[in-house]
């Protein structure tokens, strides 16, 4: 009885895969890290053997753990960062760079070195910008793909095939090179409201009219619940799985989050606005809707990409558990920013608020744009800000230093929530998934900063849930994707804003965006 599926999840720092049932029941959960090589505060590279390696590692150990026979998966779903994985046309690696035992294929999702291309991709004239926020962003590939062919003109003669890594993946377990239409209209410009999906004029204004043909890129796209392959021999045996296991399209890995807490909500309810709030590394911000929404720095909005007949809309911040980890790292009575060190500043600054009021870092101000910023200045070249520093290097001042980072980061979500909602009430509920509910700062900010209701599925992992959602629709256990959602999406708990703290952060509010007429200020002198 094939009754449970696989979801495989790969973020920057590792692949986790979990086994999960026709009901959405997590039975066991494993992590494998994967190799993330920085040469530059700008670059990041990933080598997707190692990727792939790391996955059947995570897979392995969750059929184990889970302690269920293979004949009970139906099928496979993975999800991935939007990371650029570079193949010649007989599959073998492209590498960029190679170190040791790793051949770096890959471009990082975090890796802005086509800034310069991604600014001249921004001054094309051609409606697919419209679907870009007007800006295009150095994370997404085209930027990436621009570069390459400009600055390694050697990998762009040999390339054949170029994949998001969701779509690597799925190639790897099936053989097959068909891609989805999550990954292609949310990174590489294609449309799923139009046919054909390739708007080639604009390839061609961006030096790319041979990109589809370079890159074996297809005309068509699967959707999100439709299945791309069965797994191939040599994936079976490498996974301990059956080839009757079907491998449903990949997604975006902030989609897949996005789908496990939106799945189980009404999607045309009109009364109020659901937001995903897919918060970890970065935060990003997804709605769903039946009208496309168009904005400056709203990336999308897309059709298609989750549900087939949903327009999608995301916003986000470049560098959100990646500052608070920078922050611990760069501070005298810092370190490496492991769970223990940030459990032990989160606890310090809850025996600070409680001793000293809740104004115990009065005076510190913190801009959050560390890695640029995403929305809503769609501006890769902004930096953060840090006003009312002292001589003061103790560990409580490190404290500080921490809350009014997390203070900021919420700051900027209730900043792209304006935009997003264009100050229409009600307010929207956030739905949050990621690493940050393991924050309870966060968490708390996140309800009394916005004023936004707080739903939060605390014993699960909406990610590999989302992913999970994708594998029963694709193998057949549910019907639809709503249905899945339905059947499998987690009942969170709601947290309500405080209002005795309105006023506090309704003030911080206004310094905040004071401090971003300051920082343009100076940037014109």
């Amino acid at each position: 009885m094939q009754d449970h599926v696989i979801a495989v999840d790969v973020g920057t720092g590792s692949a986790r895969a979990g086994v999960v049932s026709a009901e959405g029941r997590l039975l066991f959960r494993a992590e494998h890290p994967i190799v993330l090589s920085r040469p530059r505060a700008d670059l990041g590279e990933h080598d997707s053997e190692n990727i792939w390696a790391a996955a059947v590692s995570a897979i392995r150990a969750a059929m184990h753990g889970a302690g269920i026979a293979p004949e009970r998966i139906g099928a496979i779903g993975f999800d991935a960062t939007c990371s650029l994985v570079l193949r010649r046309r007989d599959g073998t690696q492209l590498a960029l760079r190679k170190e040791a035992s790793h051949s770096f294929d890959t471009i990082a999702w975090l890796d802005h070195r086509a800034k310069a291309e991604a600014k001249r991709c921004s001054a094309l004239d051609h409606p697919v910008l419209r679907h870009t926020g007007n800006v295009m962003s150095p994370e997404a590939e085209i930027p990436k793909l621009m570069w390459l062919k400009a600055n390694r003109p050697d990998l762009w003669s040999e390339g054949g095939q170029f994949f998001d890594l969701a779509d690597f993946l799925t190639w790897r377990a099936t053989g097959s090179t068909a891609r989805s239409l999550c990954t292609l209209t949310s990174k590489w410009t294609f449309y799923g409201h139009a046919r054909p999906g390739w708007q080639r004029d604009f390839l061609a204004l961006a030096g790319l009219a041979d990109l589809p043909e370079k890159g074996g890129l297809p005309e068509e796209a699967h959707g999100v619940g439709t299945p791309i392959g069965r797994l191939s021999q040599t994936a079976a045996s490498e996974l301990g799985l059956s080839t009757a296991v079907l491998v449903a399209a990949g997604m975006v890995d902030a989609y897949a989050g996005a789908l496990g807490v939106l799945g189980a909500a009404d999607p045309s309810a009109r009364n109020q606005a659901q937001v995903a709030l897919i918060a970890g590394t970065s935060n990003c911000l997804i709605t769903l809707g039946r009208e496309p929404v168009f904005g400056h720095s709203l990336w999308g909005p897309y059709y298609g990409t989750i549900f087939p007949d949903l327009w999608l809309v995301e916003a986000g911040q470049s560098a959100t558990g990646a500052l608070l980890d920078h922050i611990l790292r760069s501070h005298a009575e810092g370190g490496e920013p492991k769970t223990a060190l940030h459990r032990r500043v989160i606890d310090r600054i809850r025996t600070l608020r409680a001793e000293q009021g809740p104004d115990f870092a009065a005076g510190m101000h913190v801009l959050p744009d560390f890695h640029g910023n995403r929305s809503p200045f769609a501006d890769p070249a902004l930096t953060g800000v840090v006003t009312g520093l002292t001589l003061d290097a103790s560990f409580d001042g490190l404290c500080r230093l921490y809350w009014r980072s997390c203070v900021a980061i919420a700051l900027g979500i209730r900043q792209i929530l304006d935009m997003m909602t264009a100050g229409k009430a009600p307010l929207p509920r956030l739905h949050l998934t990621g690493g940050h509910m393991k924050n309870p700062l966060l968490v708390e900010l996140y309800a009394d900063v916005t004023g936004c209701e707080l739903v939060v599925a605390e014993d699960t992992d909406a990610v590999l849930i989302g992913t999970a959602m994708n594998a029963a629709t694709a193998g057949g256990i549910h019907t639809s994707l709503a249905a899945a959602g339905q059947a499998m999406g987690p009942r969170g708990r709601i947290i309500a804003p405080d209002p005795a703290r309105r006023a506090a952060y309704e003030r911080d509010y206004a310094r905040f965006l004071l401090m971003q007429r300051h920082r343009e200020e100076l940037r014109r002198v």
